[in-house]
């Protein structure tokens, strides 16, 4: 299959200026959402009477609709508008989350997870979608380095805030708080969403290709296989974290809430220098395929290097490599997504972030349980650590191998 680089519509500054941070802001939404019970659930555990591995179902729960309504929203975003469905998710995924406050069993926790799960779904694909049409390859990198910010300020905002409501409050106050606070980004949505149909109607139409077109192409499971196990890594650490700090390392609520909101506050500012550095990079010269690929294989070799010396260290070691993989998932998370919406185009932008970000979201669905179980069975989180740690490195055979050159896909030839 020959790779072109397609022409692609001028990007217009007033939009980018009000498009980006909104998706931005979205995606930061999202990950406080989706993390609020990993941060509850240590007074979740303790006064319901869950076991670890409950709690580990509950968590991977989220991906058993979420994974697979990526598909289908992925389609969605190519014949109805992305900020509608986008909107529309946000509201659903909001009211699951308010609604998680006012149950006491362990069935009402899965089925809200569940919901959660399907109203989430659209972020990426949606957003991938309007990025790879508005944006050019070569500033992509700056457009993905402010949503990997905001999937790190998200859990970072969670973690510590969502701390001191746990503390002070209670864990049912956790997500009447967040779910409330979310719904009201659909406020400004509405007046971006009017800009974008209205840029959009000047923009040439772009046929996108047929579903199966897309799943037939190699690089795209290249991508698949590198996202899988990075984002292994990122689920365990995101759903895992505080209760590893709380029941593994000795640390107080208090303490767990700083630490982790740390870690993830290392990661979104690594996120947002990444993608300035490599957007300078291109600009300067140096390939997309060259930058991009250079970026997501160190962090792959970096993260896995962090995980190791956190299951095998001391307290100060772990916490230090904590930061440091926090660093390394910044340095990845912002490539993973421009190589996606690179290859893809305009044309396939969200077919090919849909398939690409579900079945890479698998890996939320076995992080955890994989974790609890591992918890439940050994008394530590040691061997957790070592088995994130080698799917990590595995995912350089994706990126490095399995994905030939990071251009975008001429479609009437492939």
């Amino acid at each position: 299959m020959e790779n072109t680089i397609s022409v692609r519509p001028v990007q217009s500054d007033s939009l980018g200026t009000i498009l980006v941070p909104m998706l931005a802001l979205a995606i930061f939404i999202n990950y406080i959402d989706r993390g609020s019970l990993a941060i509850t659930a240590p007074l979740i555990r303790d006064q319901l009477h869950f076991s670890s591995t409950q709690i580990g179902i509950l968590l991977s729960s989220f991906f058993w609709t979420y994974v697979p309504a990526q598909i289908l929203a992925g389609w969605l975003s190519e014949r109805i508008s992305p900020c509608r469905i986008l909107g529309l998710g946000l509201a659903l995924w909001s009211a699951a989350t308010i609604s998680l406050g006012f149950v006491t069993e362990f069935t009402g926790f899965l089925l809200l997870r569940i919901l959660l799960g399907i109203g989430e779904s659209v972020a990426f694909p949606c957003s991938s979608k309007l990025l790879a049409f508005h944006v050019e390859p070569g500033q992509l990198g700056k457009a993905n380095g402010l949503i990997s910010t905001a999937m790190g300020l998200g859990p970072a905002f969670g973690t510590m805030v969502g701390g001191l409501v746990l503390v002070h409050f209670g864990w049912s106050q956790v997500f009447v708080l967040f779910g409330s606070i979310s719904l009201l980004w659909l406020l400004p949505w509405r007046h971006v969403s009017g800009v974008v149909a209205a840029q959009a109607l000047m923009k040439p139409k772009l046929a996108s290709p047929p579903l199966l077109q897309v799943a037939r192409c190699r690089d795209l499971w290249g991508a698949v296989l590198g996202h899988f196990c990075m984002n292994y890594a990122f689920y365990f650490i995101l759903s895992w974290l505080p209760l590893y700090l709380i029941k593994g390392r000795g640390l107080s609520i208090e303490a767990m809430a700083q630490t982790g909101g740390i870690v993830f506050m290392v990661f979104a500012a690594s996120g947002f220098v990444t993608g300035m550095v490599t957007d300078r990079l291109i600009q300067g010269g140096l390939s997309i395929n060259r930058v991009r690929k250079t970026f997501v294989v160190s962090a792959h070799a970096l993260i896995a290097l962090c995980l190791v010396l956190t299951g095998v260290g001391s307290v100060t070691m772990a916490l230090g490599s904590l930061l440091v993989a926090g660093v390394a998932l910044g340095m990845g998370m912002p490539n993973v997504y421009a190589i996606g919406q690179t290859l893809a185009g305009p044309r396939a932008g969200g077919k090919w972030m849909g398939i690409q970000n579900s079945l890479a979201n698998c890996a939320g669905i076995i992080a955890p349980v994989v974790t609890g179980t591992i918890a439940d069975r050994t008394g530590n989180y040691a061997l957790a650590f070592y088995i994130a740690a080698g799917v990590v490195l595995t995912g350089m055979v994706g990126w490095g191998l399995v994905v030939r050159k990071v251009e975008t896909t001429d479609w009437n030839l492939s």
